[in-house]
């Protein structure tokens, strides 16, 4: 089961620490103050992650189940690895049989059982890379990708936003029927296209905060669940839609 990180840790290192004014900006420090007295960083640390944001995906996990008998993942965004981490260990995914395949423009080290793409996921050719790098079909798409900031909050949603709208569209072209499309997106963001589209080929769909995720964050994360299977033809009638919660 997971559960938020309480009290003390096994690391040695003491919650409430302060840093050194120095030359850093006032600004700088409060983030690294921040992020060295987060006890999800210190759990990450200690349980082998190489982000908190592990935890994220654990959570959602754990109350809706889209890890259980996943046997190809894409991870979309995934630098630095934590949920490809996740990824390789719940698919068994071995170097000489790869079940996850990671994309992101930054580098990542390597990590056993997982193919990483270093590469644009809006590059046209992505699609297809990725589709190679698994060697079959996904039964998951998760995507942690959010636009590099340009301090503007309008341009930043918007930008992370339409990367959203990208990975649905991929996630419902590449998914096998059943599976799951997890990505982030922003408090009050969604579009109304987007979510249409989910609820036409998803059995549900639903707007997720883990308690991992900052409470100052805006981030959230959009679930769609049950993808209801390609339809023939763009003629077909449209599927009933299902209540989200």
């Amino acid at each position: 089961m997971t559960k938020p990180p309480v009290g003390g840790n096994r690391s040695g290192r003491k919650l409430g620490q302060k840093v050194k004014k120095g030359k850093l900006k006032a600004s700088s420090r409060r983030w690294i103050e921040r992020h060295i007295n987060d006890p999800y960083v210190q759990r990450a640390q200690l349980e082998g992650y190489r982000a908190r944001a592990a935890f994220k995906l654990l959570e959602i996990d754990e109350k809706h189940k889209i890890l259980n008998g996943t046997r190809r993942i894409i991870d979309l965004g995934a630098a630095p690895g934590s949920w490809s981490q996740i990824a390789a260990k719940v698919t068994n995914s071995t170097d000489g049989d790869p079940r996850v395949a990671a994309i992101d423009f930054l580098e990542m080290d390597p990590l056993p059982g997982v193919r990483i793409l270093q590469m644009d996921f809006l590059d046209p050719q992505a699609p297809e890379k990725l589709m190679e790098a698994i060697g079959g079909t996904p039964d998951l798409v998760i995507s942690d990708m959010a636009a590099p900031t340009t301090g503007h909050r309008q341009t930043d949603h918007f930008r992370t936003m339409h990367l959203c709208e990208v990975a649905a569209h991929f996630a419902v072209d590449v998914l096998a029927e059943g599976g799951h499309f997890l990505a982030k997106t922003f408090q009050g963001g969604t579009e109304r296209d987007l979510l249409n589209m989910l609820k036409q080929n998803f059995r549900q769909v639903i707007h997720i905060k883990p308690a991992s995720s900052r409470a100052e964050s805006v981030e959230m994360f959009l679930l769609a669940k049950g993808f209801k299977g390609r339809r023939v033809t763009d003629t077909d009638e449209p599927m009933e839609d299902e209540a989200a919660d």
